[in-house]
């Protein structure tokens, strides 16, 4: 919603160093935009796997192939560094733990898909015109602010609720959760370190089962978590878990903060945030 969104920014606009400008890169003046900067984290996107089926693939392709294309071409002209936020899901079913940037990009989602398209530009972009480009290949980001479409927010807010919490699958599914701040991190590395046109995994450093996860939720919160299983969603995968090693070679970057420590975190935000409402 339009109104967590503003309150994310809320900070940030009381600083003197940021600007704010309100633009869809699909029909904006993106040479405007980017006059005078020295990089750019591009992080602009339609996210969610779910919905990007059926007649809603359009919108991905504007969002996140279009308007990402458009951005590369804004900064060819003067060599303007980007860094392009990508996602694990590029990878669909990964044959092999953990992954490397060298498996074989299998996408299960129409979302998956355009993310990979915005990367194979980057590439492009980079090995045609010189174009320093760095993709980051995110795994499930969570942490303080997280949308309220996201797993954790809406298993943390139910169990703060004393609600079901809605879990689809088994719950033996596996993920590598990567909390907030290590990906800002990676970001900032990023603008200084990497080979141009590489594409560089942003995990959290371990394979943890969504029922591991429940169970932590009930142990932070002090009280039993109720579970209602629903089916398997098309275009999830089944499991992930990142290999850091080459972020760690050519950005310096390794994750910091623990599944715990983060989860804690952002139950704690979310208490805040349900208490001020």
């Amino acid at each position: 919603p339009r109104a967590v969104k503003e309150r994310n920014l809320a900070g940030l606009n009381a600083s003197p160093a940021f600007e704010f400008h309100e633009q869809d890169l699909v029909s904006a003046d993106v040479n405007a935009l980017t006059d005078g900067c020295d990089a750019v984290l591009h992080l602009a996107a339609q996210a969610g796997v779910r919905a990007s089926w059926g007649k809603d693939f359009r919108i991905y392709c504007d969002a996140n192939i279009m308007a990402t294309q458009r951005l590369l071409e804004a900064c060819t002209a003067r060599k303007t560094r980007v860094v392009y936020s990508s996602s694990s899901s590029i990878y669909g079913d990964a044959p092999d733990f953990p992954t490397r940037e060298t498996t074989l990009p299998r996408p299960i989602s129409p979302y998956g898909v355009s993310k990979l398209a915005g990367e194979h530009l980057c590439r492009l972009y980079s090995q045609s015109y010189g174009l320093p480009t760095i993709s980051l290949r995110y795994f499930t980001v969570y942490g303080p602010r997280q949308r309220p479409d996201m797993a954790f927010h809406k298993w943390l807010r139910a169990q703060l609720s004393g609600e079901e919490l809605l879990v689809f699958d088994d719950g033996a599914q596996t993920r590598d959760f990567t909390f907030v701040g290590d990906v800002v991190r990676a970001n900032l590395l990023a603008l200084e370190s990497g080979t141009p046109g590489a594409a560089y995994n942003i995990g959290g450093g371990s394979r943890v089962s969504v029922n591991h996860v429940l169970e932590m939720i009930g142990e932070l919160s002090g009280k039993p978590v109720r579970v209602r299983r629903g089916d398997k969603q098309r275009g999830d995968v089944r499991d992930t878990h990142a290999s850091p090693e080459a972020a760690e070679r050519e950005l310096g970057w390794h994750p910091l903060t623990k599944l715990r420590e983060g989860l804690a975190a952002e139950l704690e935000w979310l208490r805040g945030e349900m208490a001020a409402r």
